[in-house]
């Protein structure tokens, strides 16, 4: 059970300018995210809560090198090799990263029982916030030296998407962790002098120091500039489809003069049929009459399912293993929020906004990579290194997320409001607002249930409101969920083959 913030305990530390330590043993994720939220509201109280994305990164940096460090430690101990030894360290480091990787829970208990252990303290002092990462394992003077070559290595990248595209191809890339810790402060206008390493005493002592005073967010970079050109170049809805969605809008409009507009586009009437036959409705029998569909998608369903299809035919042209894989995550992503909606919260009348909502949700991602084709690439890879949220990586590296890249055109596009928010907030659902937030908690969770299923995403890494407005209580709860949707999706997948 993750342990709970005491925000009153962390209030009265920053006004009162009093240290709040925590210390670990293991570090554990569910210990990262307890420091991640008492940065949150560190920065709440100081007014700079943007800044919390490119802190909570440099943060965990420096605890999780602190805890490699420590890693280490045993592990040159339990191979009797002396880390401060030139010949021994090189050996050692050939089979450190791995053999740690694939034994990890026993390294860590001989951490603990050594006694190494990882120390955050967060210090508000005046207007400047100190940051600081201890542990007990002294720094080496090679570990120090190479730390340092990496701070000046950070000078030659003017960007974060430079560095990314330069240094993950090279062989040393496990050191891009900390060049990228300087280019986030850089990011909020900061130098390299905000952030030192050293030995005190028995400690090893990173330090950050962020004057609130001097901090401010970078505004949208080339990337986003280009982003936001391509938007704004993409061609208007289709004609066809921007009529049929005047016809819905028209109370006269009889069912059979919209049927046989649609029967003029063989494209959409296969899709319309296939949507109407799937087993979300359920029927008895095959439909292939067009104005039957109609009748049994209802014109609200219809008015979004012409919003996916015309979505899809601007931006599906391209066909990529990169956008095939994103469709494919998009169906399911669809289902999944379709029938989490139907069978789980029993909410009938979202069921065409999330359908849709599921659909569309990662569309800004495609916008994303043709602009900058490998960037999404280095970004999902860097992050799956680091164990962190892709979306936030973009928003740093780029000045724009994917969500609000999708947004941006589904406004463009005239989209409903409530298909606007599904896209811009599934991956910050507390941010929704009221009116759609049913909408925005399903697809949310419809998104987090796939990555459950294809990335091993645990229960602590979502939003536990979302958790909560399902009733969804426990990790084994979550995967049978998950299990249950996958099974289904399997079955409906064969149906159309």
């Amino acid at each position: 059970m993750a342990k709970k913030v005491d925000v009153g305990k962390v209030l009265q530390a920053a006004r009162s300018s009093i240290p709040l330590t925590v210390k670990s043993y293991t570090l554990p994720h569910e210990t990262e995210m307890y420091l991640e939220e008492i940065l949150g509201h560190f920065l709440k109280e100081m007014g700079q809560e943007k800044l919390k994305d490119p802190l909570a990164y440099c943060l965990r940096e420096l605890a999780v090198n602190a805890k490699k460090a420590n890693t280490k430690r045993v592990y040159f101990e339990e191979k009797s090799l002396k880390i401060d030894d030139g010949k021994d360290y090189v050996e050692g480091m050939k089979t450190f990263k791995q053999e740690t990787l694939d034994n990890i829970d026993h390294y860590l208990e001989l951490q603990k029982g050594a006694g190494l252990f990882v120390k955050v303290i967060f210090h508000a002092k005046g207007r400047d916030l100190h940051l600081y990462v201890v542990n007990n394992a002294l720094m080496t003077r090679k570990e120090q030296i190479r730390i340092y070559d990496r701070i000046a290595r950070s000078r030659a990248f003017g960007s974060l998407e430079e560095a990314l595209t330069t240094v993950l191809d090279d062989s040393e890339g496990a050191g891009l962790g900390i060049v990228i810790l300087v280019l986030m402060l850089k990011k909020i206008g900061l130098d390299e002098d905000a952030f030192d390493i050293d030995i005190e005493g028995s400690e090893t002592i990173a330090k950050l120091v962020v004057p609130m005073s001097k901090v401010r967010l970078e505004s949208l970079e080339l990337i986003s500039e280009q982003i936001v050109q391509e938007i704004e170049s993409l061609p208007r809805f289709p004609e066809n489809i921007v009529n049929l969605q005047k016809m819905i809008s028209d109370p006269d409009t009889e069912i059979t003069h919209i049927a046989r507009q649609i029967s003029t586009d063989p494209s959409l009437t296969a899709d319309l049929l296939k949507v109407v036959n799937s087993a979300a409705f359920m029927l008895p029998k095959k439909v292939d009459n067009i104005v039957e569909a109609v009748k049994l998608v209802g014109m609200r369903g219809l008015r979004n399912l012409l919003y996916s299809y015309g979505t899809q035919k601007i931006l599906g042209t391209t066909e990529t293993a990169e956008t095939k894989n994103l469709w494919e995550h998009s169906y399911r992503t669809a289902f999944y929020a379709y029938n989490l909606a139907k069978n789980l919260s029993r909410k009938k009348e979202i069921l065409d906004d999330v359908y849709v909502g599921g659909i569309l949700h990662d569309m800004g991602k495609i916008i994303f990579s043709s602009v900058h084709p490998d960037l999404m690439t280095k970004i999902n890879s860097f992050c799956h290194e680091k164990g962190i949220a892709s979306e936030i990586f973009e928003d740093l590296a780029a000045g724009l997320n994917h969500s609000e890249i999708g947004a941006m055109i589904a406004e463009n596009w005239n989209f409903p409001e409530a298909l606007v928010d599904a896209i811009k907030y599934h991956h910050t659902p507390h941010s929704a607002p009221q009116p759609y937030r049913d909408v925005v908690y399903t697809v949310y969770l419809a998104n987090a249930l796939c990555h459950v299923r294809d990335a091993g995403v645990g229960i602590e890494q979502i939003d536990p409101q979302v958790l909560a407005s399902f009733k969804i209580t426990n990790e084994e709860q979550l995967k049978t969920i998950e299990a249950r949707l996958d099974a289904a999706f399997a079955r409906e997948s064969v149906s159309h083959t």
